[in-house]
């Protein structure tokens, strides 16, 4: 909601007033990278993510189940400790030296946006593992 009203605002200035605002165009980019970051471990979460579902759709539960688990410890977990680890010096550097918009007139504070980078991540860990765990529990139904 906040990313529509920020691209009204923005055409409503650029077109009805010929005035453009860089603050508000910057902060737009802004808010679309933090909810695509922020989605990714919503996505996880409710088993919505992108895979191969030709295949995946005809196996039976409990293979469904072990390619998840495998696919998150080999591929989900190390990319998402990969670009925590490095996620949160990228943002500590931003905040360290004070990082600003290059653009006259653009937003400062730009480590608040990087550490949505790692912050994501972490988010996804833990979604991670809450699927690898559920995931778990349907490879071992047909055991108990």
């Amino acid at each position: 909601m906040l990313t529509i009203f920020n691209v009204f605002i923005d055409v409503v200035l650029r077109y009805a007033f010929n005035n453009s605002s860089i603050a508000l165009q910057e902060m737009e980019w802004h808010l679309f990278s933090s909810l695509f970051l922020l989605g990714i471990s919503y996505t996880l979460q409710h088993d919505a993510h992108v895979r191969v579902d030709i295949f995946y759709a005809t196996f039976t539960r409990k293979k469904q189940a072990l390619i998840n688990i495998i696919g998150f410890v080999v591929f989900i977990l190390p990319i998402s400790l990969l670009i925590t680890y490095y996620g949160i010096d990228f943002a500590y550097n931003a905040y360290e030296i004070n990082e600003l918009s290059g653009d006259p007139g653009g937003l400062t504070h730009r480590y608040i946006i990087k550490s949505v980078i790692p912050l994501s991540f972490i988010l996804v860990i833990i979604s991670g593992i809450l699927f690898a765990v559920d995931n778990y529990k349907h490879l071992n139904e047909d055991q108990t």
